[in-house]
């Protein structure tokens, strides 16, 4: 049986991870609103939160507890969207011959970013950059 002080030490950051999450999102969306751009503020509150964790990183270093809770959070969202691409690929059908050309076209411009995400965090968390990739391949 987990204690209560366990399941505040569990919790607790997640709870903040999501409270700051929110709270940048909200504030953008209004202030987009304000501006008379309110399409743009989820995209806003990502490049916003982006740059945010970038300088809090850069500046003071990324707690733990930020990094476990974002982890969980990611790692058990993806049941988040099972409704959305349901509803997603019922419409499909309706595009009729446009149909494959459609699905290749989302395949492509998923699969692609992703794999390219996923080379560049690579060499970043074994702390290689493409320049020395290159100056390795020289002296070979």
């Amino acid at each position: 049986m987990p204690t209560i002080a366990a399941i505040k030490q569990r919790f607790f950051p997640m709870l903040v991870t999501l409270l700051m999450v929110i709270v940048v999102r909200e504030s953008c969306m209004v202030f987009n609103r304000a501006i008379g751009f309110e399409s743009a503020g989820n995209i806003i509150g990502m490049v916003v939160m982006f740059i945010l964790l970038m300088i809090w990183r850069f500046s003071k270093g990324l707690p733990t507890w930020l990094t476990d809770s974002t982890n969980i959070w990611l790692k058990d969202s993806g049941f988040a969207f099972l409704p959305i691409t349901a509803g997603a690929g019922l419409l499909l059908f309706n595009l009729g011959d446009e149909l494959l050309s459609m699905v290749a076209i989302m395949a492509i411009s998923t699969l692609f970013p992703l794999w390219a995400i996923g080379h560049l965090a690579e060499r970043w968390l074994n702390g290689r950059t493409l320049r020395q990739k290159s100056f390795s391949q020289k002296k070979q």
